[in-house]
């Protein structure tokens, strides 16, 4: 959702999604899943109760094929450790500890240490890290007048890494992938918070009601729940019917596309420096608008788990 949710739970309140190949070795990719925006000043650690996941669609029918599920144990001051299923089939489109279990009791560094745990081909990493996500909200919501602030500068989430051989996705290289959190609502597990593409959420829903429902759709409803909502959008910004249709269906299903075989650059997946912000200028205002002045952060590590360290709060 890049920052701009109205998830109340912090823990469960998706900030971005990245996917890309790793740099030096491209038979693997790299996933990324932070939440908890301006950690830790709202949550100290990520949720018990929660599962964290990353569904990946095979054959373009907007279902999950094959997902990562990643559970916490609950805090004990600073200490809790994290296990990560591997689904496919039927049970990729569930939730929770189904499939195998491919990650035991990885320890999650809280304190923003760079702890990493290898199983195998897999490389997991969850703890406090600083924010790659890089905008000027205050331009975007004073009419795009912007000053190249940072709104994120120095800022925190609690991310998630995880290191996964390509070969396990099969012979097709063409995927869709998004991320959801699935947690306990009034005692009831409830699909809390979905991510795709980066800013489609608060793209195309202005009110907290209208995020909360795009949020709780599943993406093989997304179409025929909002398809006219998105091209009535973009025609107010000044595309055509037939221009505005047509993009209203390139972004609908709200999953990433990301081709392994190729260089990851959005659309194809997306890279922590993709400046996410100028393309949605661009979409949203019809291309009066293209740049908010501000470029990626620059402490970013070069190896696993890429995210840069935390900063003090």
């Amino acid at each position: 959702m890049s920052h701009h949710s109205t998830v109340l739970d912090p823990q469960v309140d998706i900030t971005d999604l990245y996917v890309f190949r790793k740099p030096d070795e491209t038979s693997k990719t790299i996933f990324i899943l932070n939440v908890n925006p301006f950690a830790p000043t709202q949550a100290q650690s990520f949720s018990a109760e929660a599962s964290y996941e990353l569904k990946i669609d095979t054959n373009g029918d907007a279902c999950a094929d094959i997902a990562f599920h990643i559970l916490f144990s609950p805090a004990a001051g600073d200490q809790q450790s994290a296990s990560v299923y591997r689904a496919s089939g039927e049970a990729a489109q569930q939730t929770g500890a189904v499939g195998d279990l491919i990650i035991r009791d990885a320890a999650a560094a809280l304190d923003g240490q760079v702890v990493v745990t290898t199983a195998g081909d897999y490389r997991f990493y969850a703890g406090q890290r600083s924010d790659p996500w890089f905008a000027d909200v205050d331009g975007v919501f004073n009419q795009f007048q912007f000053t190249g602030h940072d709104t994120f500068a120095e800022k925190n989430i609690f991310g998630i890494a995880l290191e996964v051989p390509n070969q396990i996705f099969g012979q097709r290289t063409q995927l869709g992938i998004w991320a959801r959190t699935v947690a306990p609502v009034h005692g009831e597990l409830h699909q809390v918070d979905q991510a795709g593409r980066p800013l489609i959420t608060a793209g195309f829903n202005p009110t907290p009601e209208e995020q909360h429902e795009f949020v709780s759709t599943p993406p093989t409803e997304q179409r025929e729940r909002f398809l006219s909502k998105f091209a009535a959008i973009l025609q107010n910004a000044g595309y055509d019917e037939t221009e505005a249709a047509k993009t209203a269906e390139t972004l609908l299903p709200d999953i990433l596309p990301y081709n392994f075989s190729r260089e990851t650059s959005y659309p194809n997946g997306r890279l922590l420096t993709d400046d996410l912000l100028d393309t949605m200028l661009a979409l949203i205002t019809h291309g009066k608008a293209t740049s908010d002045g501000v470029g990626p952060h620059t402490d970013l590590l070069d190896s696993f788990p890429y995210l840069g360290n935390p900063y003090p709060v």
